[in-house]
């Protein structure tokens, strides 16, 4: 007859593997009724924790995992944002002596939430950092969640009173920004939206839209396209809404990727920026910068947002403290060469 293991206890007594762990290593912050019900499970399985694997869960773990959706996985990738995430969590790594693991994911696998559960049970992390668009996947959530790792959601889009997050302003800086073009004289402001799975880039969408509202002007869904957060995408959406009979001469973009596709196809379609349309996006990756002409955006917080939920975690794993609510990290907005004042031509 096979020998009981911990999965076995686990699914008995209907609790996560960490809980047994904790359970049989005499740990703190376990309910009596739990750890009864974890105790009657062992009895009546007559499982026998191996030692060595006692020994080795007791060990303070110094890894934090950051976990994130594949750019590979795009047509024309964008991996700005993951080398700041990354760049932010090491600097908390580093100055804590932890180390860091990435792991890039197709969210969209329906076996995403067994192999990241396979993952953090072998690794064993002392805390997971989730970026956007897992960090607002209910399956993706509970998939850790079972696995009793403490983590925090980067840009979930909502606020939880469950977990703890890591956000920043969206809607407000893209009100701000939406703003900022219809002050240059644009009535024709377009919106490109992200993909619909990141709940923050939604909020972008909002923020634009308060943006119209609050300078007098009318809301179009022609002026709306859906992207999916990549370059190609922009081109694509920049050559639909440049292709209309009464083009907009103004385009906002959810991230900088697409804005700056949008920058490539008026470039193709010998339209100038910013003289004939100017162009706005948003989270200020290198790519901005270095593109011409040089892109007016918002710089998101993304290195020093992922940098304080690992700075969180580090200190979760000291004081086993709670973690709880939403920290929101102001982004700002960078003027630079690719907007403009509406063009004469174009002026009511």
């Amino acid at each position: 007859m096979r020998k009981a293991n911990i999965n076995d206890v686990a699914e008995q007594a209907g609790v996560s593997i960490k809980t047994v762990s904790r359970v049989v290593n005499n740990e703190p912050n376990v309910r009596e009724l739990t750890r009864d019900k974890v105790n009657a499970a062992i009895a009546k399985l007559k499982y026998r924790p191996n030692q060595s694997a006692r020994n080795l869960a007791s060990l303070q773990s110094h890894l934090i995992a950051l976990i994130y959706d594949d750019p590979s996985l795009y047509e024309i990738a964008g991996s700005g944002y993951v080398v700041r995430m990354q760049q932010g969590t090491l600097r908390a790594c580093g100055s804590a002596n932890y180390e860091l693991l990435i792991h890039p994911c197709n969210y969209r696998s329906k076996t995403v939430g067994s192999e990241l559960k396979t993952l953090i049970e072998h690794v064993r992390p002392a805390g997971i950092i989730l970026a956007a668009p897992l960090s607002n996947m209910p399956r993706i959530v509970r998939a850790i969640e079972a696995t009793g790792t403490p983590f925090v959601q980067l840009s979930p889009g909502t606020n939880s009173e469950k977990h703890y997050a890591i956000a920043t302003n969206d809607r407000e800086v893209s009100e701000e920004m939406t703003q900022y073009l219809a002050k240059l004289g644009h009535k024709r402001i377009a919106f490109i939206s992200g993909h619909p799975d990141h709940k923050a880039v939604r909020n972008r969408f909002l923020g634009y839209k308060d943006g119209l509202r609050k300078n007098g002007l009318k809301f179009s869904e022609e002026l709306v396209v859906a992207g999916d957060n990549s370059y190609g995408s922009g081109e694509e959406c920049g050559a639909r809404l440049l292709g209309l009979k009464n083009r907009p001469t103004a385009i906002f973009s959810a991230n900088d990727d697409m804005a700056a596709g949008v920058i490539g196809t008026a470039n193709r379609l010998k339209i100038d920026v910013p003289g004939q349309l100017s162009v706005a996006g948003f989270d200020d990756t290198s790519l901005a910068r270095h593109i011409y002409p040089t892109m007016t955006t918002i710089r998101q917080p993304l290195a020093t947002m992922a940098e304080n939920a690992a700075l969180a975690l580090i200190g979760r794993s000291r004081s086993d403290s709670p973690l709880m609510g939403t920290d929101i990290i102001p982004s700002t907005m960078q003027i630079r060469e690719s907007t403009g004042p509406v063009p004469s031509s174009t002026k009511n």
